[in-house]
């Protein structure tokens, strides 16, 4: 697996309401060396959207991850917002 480094470029794909809140379905972000680090910069990107991340479930490259994680080079962040059902 890549090691994170300063010049990484990451995509962002946004899932139900934190589509809603972004207002796309996903962003590409740079520089960030830390699951924290590129959910800081979508939350300044789209005014709204913190208040979803902050209690999405992230998952990088399909698996469950943490904010403290390193993201490698070519990663894929999903954020998946809590889900009503009945």
């Amino acid at each position: 697996m890549p090691r994170a480094n300063d010049s990484a470029v990451v995509t962002v794909r946004y899932w139900a309401g934190a589509r809603a809140a972004a207002g796309v379905e996903s962003d590409v972000v740079r520089g960030c060396r830390t699951v924290a680090d590129a959910m800081a910069v979508v939350d300044g990107l789209h005014p709204g959207l913190s208040a979803v991340t902050a209690v999405s479930t992230l998952l990088l490259d399909g698996r469950a991850t943490h904010r403290d994680h390193d993201l490698p080079d070519g990663s894929v962040l999903e954020v998946l917002p809590p889900f009503a059902g009945g």
